[in-house]
Parts: C-alpha cells; structure tokens; sequence
C-alpha cells in the first residue's frame, strides 16, 4: 500500500518492463551476432571455392590456349588455392619429406627457373616459369613434384637435401607481425600472432573520386585528388611508423604500395570499411596457390 501511495508500485512495474525490453533487444543482438558469424563463415567458404575455380578456369584457358596453337606444353597435374587447415596439413606433409641423402630439391624462383632445376624437372621444367614467383619441392623419385607461390617469399635459391627447405614464415601466418591494407580513400592494420588477431587500427579519408562531377577542370580535379591521396598516404605511415611488430605486410591498390617500406607487398581487392577490408586483406594475403607440376 505504501508503494502505491509513493507511486512505486509503477516504477517496479516500468522497470520489470525495461528490463524484459533489454532482455529481449540482447536476445536479437546476439541472434545478429550469431548470424553475422555465420555469414562471414560462409562468405569466407565462397571466397575460398572462388578462388579454386579461378585457378582452374585460368588453367582451362591457358590448356586451350595452347590446343588453339597447336603446342603441346606439359600441363599442371592440378592447381589448387589453399586455406587454413588445409595449408597447414599440405605444408606439414611436404616438411615430413625425408628422401635420403641429397633427394629433394628445393629452390624458390622468382621467374626464369635455374638450370639445376631445369635439369631435375626435364620436360616438366616451362610449369615452373609458368607458376613463378614459386616454391618447388621436387624430390628425386618425382613422386612429389609441387610448386607453391608463398606471400612472404625467400630470396631465390636451389639446393639439394635429405628434406625441403621450408619455413613457415614463408607460406603461412605465424609468430608476430603486422597487415595493412591500403587504397586510397581507406586504411587499416591488424597485428597478430599466430593468424589470430591481436590489435586493429583503421580509418578513411575523404578522397575525391576518380573523376571530377562539374565545377573543376579534369586536370585540376587530379592535381587536388592526388594530393588529397598523398596527404592520406602520409597519415597512413604515420600509423605505421608506431607499429609493434616482427614483420610487416602490406597488401590493398597495387599503385600505393610503393610507398611503403614493408617485408613484403601484394596486390588485394579489399572491399568494405576498415574492418571488412583488413579481413578480407589477411584471408587473401595468406591464401597459398598450389600448381602441382
């Protein structure tokens, strides 16, 4: 009674109300969160099958290419991209590689592939200049005969071995370091360890687009753009310049890349805001291309 009369009887019934709305408002956000995952699941697993069938269209268009021509090249036994687990089980397998005494050539070529392996591949040897910039495990037996485009490649080298010369750092994301992905209206960094990510920085910047929409000439409209692309190319590096890292990666609009100082550079086409992009960056940037020889 005395509740009533103070009025708290409808507050308690207000606030039994509110928190029955929070429950329920929590309950759809993490439905959405739970469908956000598996929407990006999926679209990750799309993305990995487009990629496959990528390679092998431009393998099937190259093969009839050369039937149109009537040159009888030695063809790829299979091109495969690879992803997660199934990189890692791939690499694992072809590090277990223990031929003997001198029995297995490794070399990275990064184009024309050196005479010692010409000699150990035979007629098999113009795939290799055809998968370049490429790792090759080549064992003398020609049982495994497999060439793989690593994200962070080695300096060119060829050499025989009771086992492959493989490093992970190469070919996969381990121990710490830094991914950034850049085009010219967007910016963003992860750093990680191990593939997981540890930290997240990005932004955009309000470049002009390509072409000028009336009250400019075309010329002065690119020198402003430009500008306005060099002014977020400086802010880019200034982020970078505070990064806390092994190694660092950079991947996004292949004409920026330049100007970065970076282990290694790679070509992407990442969509969406900061974080969509850097996702899709480090998916791409670590997707290993197989051509078995």
């Amino acid at each position: 009674m005395l509740d009533d009369l103070l009025g708290r009887t409808e507050l308690k019934a207000r606030i039994d109300d509110l928190e029955a709305e929070a429950d329920s408002l929590q309950q759809q956000l993490d439905a959405e969160a739970d469908r956000r995952s598996e929407a990006a699941r999926k679209r990750q697993a799309a993305e990995r099958r487009a990629n496959e069938l990528e390679t092998k269209i431009e393998e099937l268009q190259d093969r009839l290419d050369r039937t149109d021509s009537g040159d009888a090249a030695p063809e790829f036994r299979d091109r495969i991209a690879l992803t997660g687990r199934r990189r890692d089980r791939v690499l694992a397998l072809l590090e277990s590689l223990d031929a003997g005494p001198e029995g297995v050539l490794t070399a990275y070529v990064a184009d024309d592939p050196p005479a010692q392996l010409r000699d150990a591949l035979g007629d098999r040897a113009p795939l290799v200049a055809r998968a370049a910039p490429c790792l090759v495990v080549h064992d003398r037996d020609g049982i495994v005969s497999t060439a793989l485009r690593p994200p962070n490649p080695p300096e060119p080298f060829c050499e025989w071995g009771q086992t492959a010369r493989i490093e992970r750092d190469w070919l996969a994301p381990t121990g710490r370091y830094a991914l950034a992905v850049v085009r010219a209206d967007l910016f963003a960094v992860g750093v990680y360890r191990d593939g997981d990510r540890r930290s997240f920085d990005g932004f955009t910047s309000n470049v002009k687009s390509d072409h000028s929409k009336g009250g400019f000439s075309q010329a002065r409209f690119e020198r402003l753009r430009d500008e306005q692309i060099q002014a977020h190319l400086e802010e880019c590096q200034r982020a970078l310049a505070d990064i806390d890292a092994d190694r660092l990666f950079v991947v996004g609009q292949d004409t920026l890349l330049d100007a970065f100082d970076a282990d290694a550079t790679a070509a992407v086409d990442a969509t969406g805001d900061p974080a969509d992009a850097l996702a899709d960056a480090h998916t791409d940037f670590w997707t290993l291309p197989l051509s078995l020889l």
